[in-house]
């Protein structure tokens, strides 16, 4: 991977972690607990490429902390690797579930961690090159002036949550009508529901 990669661990005994990767070209910050790694990442200066979050730790342990990575809009794409002492396959599919990207149990030893950390980087820098591209595409292909005014504000009472009816009764028009106005915005802006509509349409500042 190009750069240097920039890691929180989340673990209450982080010395193994906190002495080793640094020799592998890691930059290393450390969080002892789940209340701690929120706050470290809630800071607008910090910016990490992957999380090591550790299951057992005292105050919030690693299921409760990587619920509240996944819900916040910061983090919510950060890598999460777990590291457990637990095996059990069902608390390690619960865990996947949750939002994990890859888990490791302990003991383990560092290149079979190593390797997880490259991969899970690898796919993490892939998944956004592949994003930077495809945004860069359909904001290329799109037409923004093939919408007529009115497709303009029906794309906009949709991005504010209104309903085909209440669209309708605001533009005094029959449901129908709204429906093929819903089918030639989708159309032209190359999307296939009103959720991709609306955050093209913000994307592209069609819509504020």
């Amino acid at each position: 991977m190009d750069g240097i990669a920039s890691i929180l661990v989340v673990d209450d005994n982080p010395k193994y972690l906190k002495d080793a990767l640094p020799m592998y070209g890691y930059e290393i910050t450390v969080a002892e607990d789940g209340i701690e790694a929120l706050k470290t990442l809630s800071e607008e200066k910090n910016h990490f490429d992957l999380i090591l979050l550790d299951v057992m730790m005292p105050n919030m342990d690693g299921w409760d902390t990587l619920k509240a990575i996944r819900k916040n809009e910061k983090t919510k794409y950060i890598p999460v690797i777990m590291i457990t002492a637990v095996s059990e396959d069902q608390k390690v599919v619960s865990g996947l579930k949750i939002g994990a990207d890859d888990y490791i149990v302990k003991p383990f030893i560092l290149p079979n961690l190593l390797a997880r950390i490259e991969a899970v980087l690898r796919r993490s820098k892939w998944q956004s090159e592949m994003s930077l591209k495809q945004e860069k595409k359909i904001n290329k292909d799109v037409n923004i002036d093939a919408l007529t005014p009115k497709e303009k504000e029906v794309l906009s009472l949709v991005a504010k949550g209104a309903s085909n009816q209440e669209i309708a009764d605001i533009m005094c028009v029959q449901d129908v009508t709204i429906k093929t106005h819903l089918n030639s915005i989708f159309k032209k802006l190359k999307v296939s529901n009103r959720t991709q509509a609306v955050l093209l349409a913000m994307e592209i500042n069609l819509i504020n």
